[in-house]
């Protein structure tokens, strides 16, 4: 049992003379010139102009919705807006004029549609005129288109004034540029 101890303490010694060897150190020097060349590509989001919402279909208005929307890169635009329908209006009149028991102010209504004016006078029973109805309105009818024929050969048609007007704005808009 003595000769464990006395071979750990010769063990020992003799350790350190194995780890008493000269180590040089290593340098590394090294120089590294690089270049770098890069691309970067941006992803934008998509296009977002949203058109405004028009809220008329299923209520009972004479209205039509129109509504739109463009969009570029840098800049979106959107608008909209409604469009009365007066043909539609002047249905709904005279339906409520009608269901009043006024039945006259009800045809005189309709009769503001050049297609049932004319409609009307073929089937030989005119528009109200004045308050006067049948054959008197008739009458009155004619006598108010044969005044109007009088002024046309005096003066403009009333085409012809918009034609003339519209040909003066033309020239005005020409001179200016």
């Amino acid at each position: 049992m003595r000769k464990i101890p006395a071979i750990l303490a010769v063990a020992l010694m003799s350790f350190p003379t194995f780890s008493q060897e000269t180590v040089e150190p290593i340098v590394t020097q090294s120089t590294t010139d690089s270049k770098v060349q890069s691309e970067t590509t941006l992803k934008s989001p998509p296009a977002s102009a949203i058109s405004p919402t028009l809220n008329i279909a299923g209520s009972d208005m004479c209205t039509l919705g129109i509504a739109g929307a463009v969009q570029t890169q840098i800049l979106g635009i959107s608008a909209g807006t409604t469009i009365r329908d007066m043909n539609c209006e002047r249905l709904k009149n005279a339906k409520t004029l009608y269901d009043m028991g006024m039945k006259v102010a009800a045809v005189s209504t309709m009769c503001q549609d050049e297609r049932v004016f004319e409609a009307m006078m073929n089937a030989g029973t005119p528009c109200p005129k004045d308050g006067l109805i049948g054959p008197a309105a008739k009458a009155a009818w004619e006598t108010e288109q044969a005044e109007q024929k009088e002024k046309e050969k005096e003066g403009l048609t009333t085409n012809e004034k918009t034609a003339a007007g519209g040909a003066s704005i033309l020239l005005l808009l020409l001179f200016l540029l």
